[in-house]
């Protein structure tokens, strides 16, 4: 789920690069706008797999150690 959580946040993290450097936000192209139900449903999925993100700021492991969750 952390991998999972990670992809989608780095994808929204694209999608707002491209938002702040081009005015084009790629998820809305791809929906057919910003207020449709599946930009709508993209965007919060987005935001929730941010939320979970943030444990993954204080889930600290030993240098050199690999966990799989």
């Amino acid at each position: 789920m952390d991998t999972l959580a990670l992809l989608l946040v780095i994808i929204g993290a694209v999608n707002w690069l491209l938002v702040g450097t081009i005015s084009f936000d790629l998820v809305a192209w791809i929906f057919g706008g910003p207020a449709t139900l599946g930009a709508r449903i993209v965007y919060i999925v987005v935001g929730l797999c941010g939320l979970w993100c943030i444990k993954l700021l204080f889930h600290r492991t030993p240098k050199g150690t690999v966990t799989h969750e």
